[in-house]
């Protein structure tokens, strides 16, 4: 048995789980917010009980410390040297890397090549990395990529219809992302479903504030909604996904903005919340909507229209379907979401049932028996993905 800690890294905060290896057993889990600003915020899993600590943590460095410091003098476990792995989410591998990887100053050298393909992303990502490489140099570290799911999409798939030499020059193509939650929940789909996955055609949709479809054959994502950015796909929480590239000089002209001030328009001030006026919590909008607010019914109803249309996409350049994931904090507690999306497929085979939709935050099938294309709702779990990871590579 070992002890594997899965990190998440963002700019300001720390995600962690502690697993006890190949069980898979969840010792503690926890985060760690407002890094680098004033009353930063740890919660942590104690016995079941979360403790939560408000101070001021400068850096990430500090925040590492502070969390292993937690381990030991909380007993969760009795000494650092209890950790036998560490498993680093890393957004964008791009087509370097098509797996998980030990990290090495080189492999670190190459994600920082990366960053730019992800600058909001990548550096977070290697800041959490080489604080843990500064507090515990000897543990060996693995990174697990965001990106490395969908490198066995076809070209057919990733390349932009633009001049070739803008990917053999530049790496213009579509990467695809939320590669380690699709990866999960296919397999999860196989094991439920009692069939081999090289014999299943999925089409996974991981529903969040950022949110992607993914088209799963056989075990290999063949598309995903996700671009070059996290920015493309389907409509989100605060991202426009796909729209017309022409509209941004559009926008230009019209708002007096930058095209730095229209990508954040894009990126921030879009999506459910620029369509709704008011929030990008699915929650609130939902509340709204069944009180009778037109912009947020208005909203749902976007939504879901893109994320139905990617599933009858996906289901043609499979030449059909076995089953639909609904995954992520959406897709694993809405409902009305998956109702909305699912209305209309049956022409597909899809016939599920209303009542056991009304299913939140728990495996489960949502269809009639009766259906040929099963419906299912997974709860993602990228934390053992990583986990998993660790325990393959070291």
């Amino acid at each position: 048995m070992t002890k594997v800690i899965a990190i998440n890294a963002g700019s300001s905060s720390l995600k962690f789980q502690l697993f006890e290896m190949p069980e898979e057993t969840v010792i503690t889990k926890g985060l760690i917010e407002r890094i680098g600003l004033n009353d930063s915020v740890f919660t942590i899993s104690v016995n079941g009980e979360k403790q939560k600590e408000v101070t001021d943590i400068p850096d990430h460095e500090v925040a590492v410390k502070l969390l292993l410091d937690k381990l030991t003098s909380a007993g969760i476990i009795k000494s650092l040297d209890e950790i036998d792995g560490i498993g680093h989410r890393v957004v964008h591998g791009g087509e370097v890397f098509n797996d998980s990887v030990v990290i090495t100053e080189e492999t670190i050298e190459k994600f920082e090549e990366l960053s730019e393909l992800a600058p909001l992303h990548n550096p977070a990502n290697i800041t959490g990395i080489k604080a843990f490489r500064n507090v515990l140099p000897e543990v060996p570290a693995v990174a697990v990529f965001d990106t490395a799911f969908h490198q066995t999409m076809p070209e057919s798939s990733f390349l932009y219809s633009l001049p070739y030499d803008y990917y053999k020059d530049f790496g213009i193509r579509k990467y695809g992302f939320h590669g380690t939650s699709h990866k999960y929940v296919s397999q999860r789909a196989s094991e439920m479903l009692g069939r081999p996955l090289e014999q299943l055609r999925l089409i996974s949709c991981h529903l969040g504030n950022g949110a992607s479809i993914a088209a799963i054959e056989g075990g290999r994502s063949i598309d995903t909604s996700m671009g070059f950015t996290p920015l493309a796909g389907v409509t989100m929480g605060t991202r426009s996904g796909n729209i017309d590239p022409a509209l941004i000089p559009f926008i230009m002209e019209k708002t007096n903005q930058t095209a730095e001030g229209v990508l954040d328009v894009l990126n921030k001030r879009s999506g459910m919340l620029g369509v709704s006026g008011f929030s990008s919590d699915l929650r609130d909008i939902e509340l709204q909507s069944a009180e009778g607010n037109e912009r947020a019914r208005l909203a749902l109803d976007v939504f879901s229209n893109r994320i139905h249309k990617y599933i009858g996409s996906y289901a043609a350049r499979m030449n059909g379907v076995d089953a639909i994931i609904f995954t992520a904090g959406i897709g694993e507690n809405s409902d009305v979401i998956r109702a909305e999306v699912l209305k209309g497929l049956e022409f597909m085979g899809i016939y599920w049932d209303p009542a056991l939709n009304k299913t939140r935050g728990e495996e489960a099938f949502i269809n009639y028996p009766h259906s040929p294309v099963k419906v299912m709702v997974i709860p993602t779990n990228e934390e053992v993905m990583i986990a998993r990871d660790v325990t393959r590579l070291t």
